[in-house]
Parts: structure tokens; sequence; C-alpha cells
């Protein structure tokens, strides 16, 4: 009824329109032209929103006009929106009792949920869509962070290299967080994509701190294992390394029993090693722009000092915390390390102990790993990101990044691929590196 929309304020008798328009190739200032018929006619302009898609622009806007006979703003919107060739124009009275409820539903808890895939298809859509929607939650808006994708060339849809990044904004009260956080979980194991839920609110927007695990995480290989081929001791350590990662046996326990496996390693192998770390995709990209944001860097590993202060150097870090290799006078390993070996809670301690120091909450913490000795730190930092992780890890942590490479935690941040730099920036790396000594 559109006499149930008629409102006073201090200004007389006003009516409640939403004014969508559609058309198809909108010229540059065509929304300035649209807007411009209303002023002469003291409407009032109390949401607006636009999108364009290829091309074809969709715009909204909820006004209040003044109740005059005949309402005459809105047939010139009409004829000055027909002059801009934008056709599809539509308005929809709202009543007063309508809009109140709708002002007051922005008290409502908001979440960000992001999609990651290296291919949109459109079930992942509905298997997102459908599970916002049975925790009573509403999709507000949907938002591309990934950048336009060609579908020819290297960069084609398909490709190796390709990359798909939705974020949902989403209001409501869902029935459990915790349920919902799981079902997005079960999907990734059964689909090529990651769905991360987080409260939309300040400290997502400002993290200022992220600490990585190094081995299998920042570098695709574990260096113990490196050591051990060396040792010719391969196949044992390995067996104990997985099992560890797995949960299965103690950390301190099978670090102490591959060291063991060490001792009588030369020194002279660790800078070969060292050199030929492979560097996972996306690191120094993500790296770089998180340096341009001002955040800090930071290696906490259960891994060896030599090699992670080796990527320090590379990548610009600004903090190192791991195991010192113990050497003997003629440059042996001793099978032991100098110091408290780097397990799983002393890392959530030197995450405390690095937030402290920089003056920030553990909100403000991204913490990455991979591996069951990274569980106490993810779950202590505001962002906890198990990436390409086994499944108990997963289930620990806030979110999980198992179909991108690191720089896929850019878009758990509301960053877009053109606010990015997009290369891995080597040159922007090399001005981060911290000098050499």
């Amino acid at each position: 009824d559109v006499e149930m929309s008629v409102s006073t304020n201090r200004m007389g008798k006003y009516e409640i329109f939403l004014v969508t328009v559609k058309g198809e190739k909108a010229r540059v200032g065509s929304i300035g032209e649209l807007v411009s018929v209303m002023g002469p006619n003291n409407v009032n302009v109390l949401d607006i929103g636009q999108s364009e898609i290829h091309d074809m622009l969709s715009l909204g806007m909820l006004i209040e006009a003044p109740a005059e006979p005949g309402l005459n703003v809105l047939k010139e919107i009409v004829f000055m929106a027909h002059h801009l060739g934008l056709t599809g124009v539509n308005f929809t009275p709202i009543a007063s009792p309508d809009y109140e409820r709708w002002v007051g539903e922005q008290a409502k808890p908001r979440f960000t949920v992001t999609l990651l895939c290296r291919r949109l298809q459109a079930n992942y859509l509905a298997i997102v869509t459908k599970i916002v929607f049975e925790n009573n939650l509403n999709i507000d808006s949907i938002t591309r962070l990934s950048g336009r994708m060609s579908l020819r060339g290297p960069g084609a849809a398909g490709y190796a290299n390709a990359r798909s990044a939705l974020q949902f904004e989403v209001s409501g009260k869902p029935r459990n967080v915790d349920q919902m956080r799981e079902e997005l979980f079960k999907v990734s194991l059964n689909q090529p994509v990651d769905i991360a839920i987080q409260d939309d609110d300040l400290f997502r927007r400002n993290r200022r701190l992220i600490l990585f695990d190094m081995d299998s995480t920042l570098i695709q290989c574990e260096v113990i294992d490196e050591l051990a081929a060396k040792a010719g001791v391969g196949k044992q350590v390995a067996e104990i390394t997985e099992a560890a990662m797995r949960g299965e046996l103690d950390f301190k326990e099978s670090f102490r029993q591959r060291m063991k496996l060490l001792k009588g390693l030369d020194r002279s192998v660790l800078q070969g090693i060292a050199e030929s770390l492979p560097v996972t995709q996306g690191a120094p990209r993500l790296i770089t722009n998180l340096k341009r944001l001002g955040y800090k860097v930071g290696i906490l590993s259960g891994g060896f000092t030599y090699f992670a202060k080796h990527l320090q150097q590379k990548l610009g870090i600004d903090y190192v915390h791991a195991n010192e290799l113990d050497f003997d006078a003629n440059g042996k390993l001793t099978g032991e390390v100098i110091g408290d070996i780097v397990d799983g809670n002393r890392k959530a301690e030197l995450l405390q102990s690095i937030a402290k120091s920089e003056g920030l909450s553990l909100k403000q913490v991204i913490a990455v790993g991979d591996g069951v000795n990274d569980i106490p730190m993810l779950k202590l930092a505001g962002l906890g990101v198990a990436f390409h992780a086994k499944p108990k890890v997963k289930a620990e942590a806030t979110v999980a990044v198992s179909t991108l490479g690191l720089d896929g935690i850019l878009y758990l941040l509301g960053v877009r691929d053109r606010e990015a730099l997009n290369e891995s920036g080597d040159e922007e790396m090399q001005k981060l590196a911290i000098p050499r000594m």
C-alpha cells in the first residue's frame, strides 16, 4: 500500500521509494546526471549501491521524496534515465514500518565468508549459499576479490595458476558459528575449495603481525628430511617426521630421535640445502604486500635457525625463533640442539611475547602452519590459518587454505588482486630484506 509509505519529517510529508535502474554500457557521469534531477526536488538519499558486470549497470537507491501530488520527481527520474539510455527503471514504495525494521537490522552480528578455489563452479556457490541460509544468515553483498580471468593463454581458467576468490558479507545470528564452521570445513574435504568464515569486525581489517611455521609452510620441504638424506638416514627420519606431523608422536621426543640419527653430519652440507630451499608459491607476494601494509613478519619453527635466518635475509623476515644446531670442534653435528626445543607450546609462548612487544592484541595476529605442533599458536591467534594441512590441524584452525598458494591469505583479509602487487615482487623484496652484516 503506497499510502503506508508516507512519513513526516521536519520538512513535511515524504514518501520512501526503492529506485532500481539497469542499463547497458552506462556512459561516464550518467549517475551524476541521474541524481542531479533529484536535488532541486528536495530528495533525501537514504541508501545507495551500484555494481557493473560486463558493462551492465545495476543501481539501487533508497530515497525519501516529497509526497507532492503526482510525485513529479519520479517522472523526472524516468525521463533522465531514458535520456541516458538506462531503460530499466522501477519504483517500489516502502512502508515506514518496513524502513524502520530495516534500519534496526544494522545491529545484527555480521560475518565475512570467503570462498577460494582455482576455478569457480556454480555448485560451489550453491553449497555456500545453502549453508548460509540454513544458518539463518542473510547475504548482504558479494564481491569478487580475484582479478578478471582470461579464457585464453597462460592465465586462462583451468590453468594451474588460475584462482578465484569471492567475499560474502552476511548478517544475522547463526544457530551455532562453530557448527557452521565445521560444515564449511567438511565441504573442503570433498571439493577443491576453501570456505572461511570470520567475524566482520575491526580486528579482521586491522591485523598487523603474521607468524609462519617454516617447514612445509613457508618452504615446501622438511629441512630435517633434507639433512637426513645427506646423512644417509632419510627413510628412518622421514618415518618419524610423518608420525610427528600426524600427532602420533610427541614432538620433542620425535625431534630428539631424529637429531640422534643426524649425529656426525658435517656443517658444510648446510649451505647447499639452504640455497636450494623451495619457497612456497605465493610467499614472496604475500610478504611483500603485508610489509606494504605495515605488518611485522616472523618465523616460529620447530626446524633450525640456520635455515630460518637464510629465509630471513631472502624474504625480509623481522623475527626468527627456531632450534639452534650444535656442532663439535670438528664441525660435526652432535645430535643435540642448543637451548630448549621449540615445540607447539613454545610457539604459542613466542607468539604472545612478540605480540606484546609490538603492542598488539592477539586478535591482530595471524598464525600460519600445517602440523600438529602448530595447533597451539593457530588457536591463540586472531586468525589461525591451516595451510595445506592435515585434517586434524584444519579442524582446530580458524580457517584453512588448501587450494591456493600462501598469497591466498590476502583474500582472507579482503585484499583485491587489483590492490596488491601481482607478481612475486622481487625488486620490492630486495628493498625489504634485512641488510647483510
